[in-house]
């Protein structure tokens, strides 16, 4: 049944029969009250605070930005950026190591929205609602599930018959209108055209709230105060993330239904965004049923390269073809297009046709416990490497390639563990580049960094059982359905998903394995950056490999062309 089928009383009870109790949380900000006027401002006409009206009644304000000589009957492809964060809350200023240059964006730009002042000088209108229950409008706010999609939905669909409309809308964004892209064209509301998801995880358990079955508290926690800054009566969504620490009905009704997903689409996405979109947004783009879709990987930062001159212009293309019509528009593009990282901006982008590459040379290497190296045949010798479970020296396993190598794609770490002194074990991953001279090589993290790894991984043990269907011999998938304590002396294998990445290793330079009992990336003075403060972890950790474990990583070597 489509999302337009229901009432709002009738998705109201789905909230109650999909899992989620919602614990209701209040705001601590507030903004001047609804002013429904025209401003002509820079450029632009600003239709402020205007009332959308959702199916049962409730009011979403929204601000429209249109050309300045725009008439009533103008016939304007429509872009929609949806997020919780205030219509009103513009700025041209990000903080400076976002890297988003001075002058870039005007001061008309919502948090991790498309710039209207340029939008509407080609011909777009551009459409900043505030989702129920938050500033200005009527109802309770609950982020994403069924009553926030039907919004989006009816506010497509409004969107699609105005008079200045010409009937074709988009919606794009990143990060949360990001997500919002996958949210409203699993719908398949008849008036939405294309979408541009730019960093958008699809999976809010596995890439959001849950790592390896391990709770995210750091991204989390920001996340849930900024969705109650407005003084609206608000879902409570670290309570609920708290009461749902298996993937139960709760989440399936949280995430956006990717395989209904039929329009256009514009897919960006980033190895630097390890932990929160970079996974998810790659696994959207293969499983969407979109018959014209496409893929820009980088390795950069996210809002960087999203306000970049020459994405923004593909981003216009894109919508110029599918929005406006115009077949002369974003034609014989690649379907791929990847940035392969020696180093922090140091790389070099080209063009697939697929992904994983089909080129892929899967190749293991084996944890050598003896000397703390990978190596390519399992030891003979069955031994073991033990670390303290709460402490901050990790275990390190070191692979120095004798010629170029270019590892791309999503790694396996399998692991034979044990734990003595828990009946539980958190594991957090890392694979790193070392230089020449054997110093760590960096790379843009999230979005603000630049001291990052080449990628990441987490499991609880107790999380270890697989999905045989959904799993691959390089992508494992886990059930995160019930949980398998461990038992003293108990000796498990566990497979470790490590998050996909493009990076390559010049001879002499070494692929080093981070295995530890916390976060191995935290940056206490970044409060959107992951961490993993429940853990499980006491006494000591025990990686055994060699003889019959067969402990290794495996890793996606590309041949050379």
């Amino acid at each position: 049944m489509s999302e337009g089928a229901f009432t709002t009383a009738e998705l109201l009870t789905r909230h109650a029969d999909n899992g989620p109790k919602i614990t209701v949380g209040y705001g601590n900000k507030a903004c001047d009250p609804p002013n429904p006027r025209e401003e002509r401002v820079d450029g632009m006409r600003i239709l402020r605070d205007v009332s959308v009206p959702m199916r049962d009644g409730v009011k979403l304000y929204a601000d429209v930005y249109l050309p300045a000589d725009a008439a009533d009957d103008a016939e304007l492809g429509v872009i929609v950026c949806w997020a919780a964060f205030g219509k009103h809350a513009t700025n041209s200023k990000l903080p400076e190591a976002m890297n988003v240059a001075p002058g870039l964006i005007s001061d008309h730009t919502g948090w991790e929205a498309p710039d209207p002042a340029y939008w509407t000088q080609h011909g777009y209108a551009v459409i900043y609602p505030d989702p129920r229950g938050t500033w200005n409008n009527e109802g309770i706010y609950y982020n994403f599930g069924d009553v926030e999609r039907s919004d989006m939905y009816d506010l497509c669909e409004w969107a699609g018959v105005q008079s200045w409309s010409n009937g074709k809308v988009g919606y794009i964004g990143v990060s949360y209108p990001g997500v919002v892209c996958w949210q409203i064209a699993g719908l398949q509301p008849p008036h939405l055209a294309a979408i541009i998801p730019w960093e958008a995880w699809s999976d809010g358990y596995r890439e959001f709230a849950y790592h390896g079955g391990m709770r995210e508290t750091g991204h989390t926690a920001l996340i849930d105060q900024v969705m109650r800054w407005p003084n609206k009566t608000a879902e409570d969504m670290n309570a609920n993330f708290d009461a749902h620490p298996f993937d139960d009905g709760f989440w399936k009704f949280k995430n956006p239904d990717i395989k209904s997903v039929q329009v256009p689409a514009l897919v960006g996405a980033s190895w630097s965004d390890q932990g929160l979109h970079t996974k998810g947004t790659i696994n959207a783009w293969r499983n969407i049923a979109s018959k014209d879709k496409w893929l820009r990987v980088h390795g950069r930062k996210k809002w960087e390269q999203y306000y970049a001159p020459e994405n923004v212009e593909l981003q216009r293309a894109f919508f110029d073809r599918f929005l406006l019509g115009r077949e002369d528009r974003f034609t014989d593009q690649p379907l791929i297009t990847i940035e392969v990282r020696e180093s922090a901006y140091v790389g070099e982008t080209r063009e697939e046709r697929e992904w994983p590459l089909a080129r892929t040379a899967w190749t293991p290497m084996y944890l050598d416990t003896a000397a703390r190296t990978l190596v390519g045949e399992k030891p003979a010798t069955a031994g073991d490497a033990r670390y303290a479970a709460d402490g901050d020296t990790p275990l390190t396993f070191d692979h120095k390639f004798a010629q170029d190598t270019e590892v791309t794609g999503p790694m396996k770490l399998k692991l034979w563990v044990e734990a003595d002194g828990s009946d539980d074990m958190d594991l957090f991953v890392a694979v790193q580049k070392l230089d020449k001279a054997g110093d760590p090589v960096g790379f843009p993290f999230f979005a603000t960094h630049v001291d990052g790894p080449v990628a990441l991984g987490w499991l609880r043990a107790s999380h270890r059982e697989l999905d045989p269907e959904r799993s691959t011999e390089a992508e494992p998938f886990h059930r995160h359905q019930s949980e398998q304590r461990l038992v003293p002396g108990e000796i498990v294998p566990v497979e470790i998903g490590v998050w996909p990445s493009s990076t390559l290793f010049r001879a002499g330079e070494t692929l080093r394995v981070v295995i530890k009992g916390k976060d191995i990336y935290r940056y206490l003075d970044d409060p959107a950056s992951n961490s993993h403060l429940k853990t499980r972890n006491a006494g000591t950790h025990i990686v055994h490999s060699g003889g019959e474990y067969d402990s290794h990583i495996l890793l996606p070597i590309i041949p050379k062309a």
